[in-house]
């Protein structure tokens, strides 16, 4: 490999790269695409119209970016009649304008040679074929959260579940809400239940896939998967400031389609201790009832540690209007619309993340070594916080009442749980840190992930 990289084998191969147009899907394959940059590959990403108007900052000076329609080039989804309407439109259009982009770079100087597409958009690899390109699936999810969609599609796992626990290879015993909640709860998200069902719907086409997780993080279920299929990991894919440091300039993702608060977050975290702050977000997409808002509110502040919460402006009309009126949070806590999460998790402040537990977020904690208390509310989130909690040992799980709803007194008792200076608190920091070193010591130099970036750049160049 640096025998080509001195003969400069690589500044002619061009690889494409296409995530779905959500921010949890674009962000991780846009920073493998630096990896690959930065190995001295041409890459290009290819976003749909609407993405590209709705950032708010620039992606990347190593990777280009290019547009493609889904066919609602103003408002991408939210233009659609329904989530079906949409992923229909988008695979009809989607398909022509990506033959169209292929086809148009195959009379340059630099035609693709390959195409990493996002798993839950099986009809790119399709495309791809047709062009001739090497083609690498890109899961965006755990391996743990693959293999039970994997299972499901082959029929290995029978729906609805039966019996109060699910034993599967490679997998701790699984009680029913362990599972994603598109299979606990059958019927739920169909279209969404689709789209991850339909990640192996033509995979053994592809050449390879590719997963955001680390050889070490998921030992067991990786090994199992890998009979099945040619896996790399090539994860965890946070910013090589926060790991390794090899990629010059990477200090954030590059694309958010956020408005951040960074600086009014910033200030903030500056004028807290180490380790007194409790960080609370639940992403771009999960929404929480108003009492559910009002219990954390409450539980937060009876914690009486300082927190930084991030609350959507679609959701800030759900905080209770006592609390914002009588002004409490300028004394312990600092609500903001959204913030460079990377950024704030790696501050020294904050001693906890207090998350629903997409994966994402899950890996970035541990990858930051930040102790998590989790929260899961649907989709691949409950499996996480199982691994969270029982199998790398890096946080607390919240309890539900009857009603479904976390409690103010669980809240607090949480926070206590992972802030204070408790024994099982203490367990906790230390199983974060040791994750955090083998985090970097997976994408470092000769690290698992690295060799495997390493091998996949082989594949392309060699083709």
């Amino acid at each position: 490999m640096e025998k080509m990289k001195e003969e400069g084998a690589g500044d002619e191969t061009h690889v494409l790269a296409f995530p779905i147009p959500a921010q949890g899907h674009i962000n991780p394959l846009l920073q493998f695409c630096k990896r690959l940059a930065s190995k001295r590959l041409k890459v290009t990403l290819a976003l749909t119209l609407s993405t590209i108007k709705s950032a708010h900052n620039e992606v990347s000076n190593n990777v280009r970016v290019e547009g493609i329609s889904d066919g609602f080039d103003e408002g991408g989804i939210k233009e659609a009649e329904s989530p079906d309407a949409y992923f229909e439109h988008f695979e009809v259009v989607g398909s022509q304008s990506l033959a169209e982009l292929i086809k148009k770079q195959e009379s340059s100087s630099y035609p693709f040679k390959g195409l990493i597409y996002d798993s839950h958009i099986p009809w790119a690899l399709e495309v791809a074929k047709r062009y001739g390109l090497v083609t690498a699936s890109f899961f965006t999810q755990s391996c743990a959260n693959d293999a039970i969609y994997y299972n499901a599609k082959k029929g290995f796992l029978s729906i609805p579940v039966e019996g109060p626990t699910v034993s599967l290879p490679g997998l701790p015993i699984l009680e029913i809400h362990d599972l994603s909640s598109f299979i606990y709860n059958w019927g739920s998200y169909p279209t969404f239940l689709d789209a991850v069902l339909n990640q192996f719907k033509n995979v053994e086409k592809a050449d390879c896939l590719l997963l955001n997780t680390f050889d070490k993080l998921e030992d067991e279920v990786l090994k199992w998967m890998s009979k099945i299929y040619p896996i790399k990991t090539i994860g965890p894919t946070v910013p090589s400031i926060y790991l390794d440091k090899q990629v010059e300039d990477d200090k954030d993702y590059g694309l958010s389609l956020f408005e951040s608060s960074k600086e009014t977050c910033m200030d903030w975290l500056n004028m807290r201790e180490a380790g007194s702050v409790t960080y609370v977000s639940f992403g771009s997409m999960c929404e929480l009832g108003e009492e559910q808002m009002e219990e954390l509110a409450l539980g937060l502040r009876n914690s009486n540690h300082y927190f930084l919460w991030v609350v959507r402006k679609s959701e800030e009309n759900k905080l209770p209007k006592s609390l914002v009126a009588e002004d409490k949070y300028s004394e312990k806590g600092l609500v903001v619309a959204w913030c460079s999460q990377l950024e704030v998790l790696a501050h020294k402040a904050v001693g906890c993340f207090m998350t629903h537990c997409g994966w994402n977020s899950t890996i970035e904690a541990v990858s930051l070594g930040v102790p998590m208390i989790a929260m899961p509310q649907w989709t691949d989130q409950p499996m996480n916080a199982k691994f969270v909690v029982d199998v790398w040992e890096v946080g607390v799980r919240v309890k539900l009442d009857e009603k479904g709803i976390v409690r103010r007194e669980e809240i607090e008792k949480c926070v206590k749980e992972v802030m204070d200076q408790g024994d099982r608190g203490e367990q906790i920091k230390r199983n974060a840190f040791r994750w955090k070193v083998l985090a970097k010591e997976a994408v470092d130099e000769g690290g698992s992930s690295d060799k495997n970036i390493e091998d996949f750049v082989v594949s392309l160049l060699c083709t």
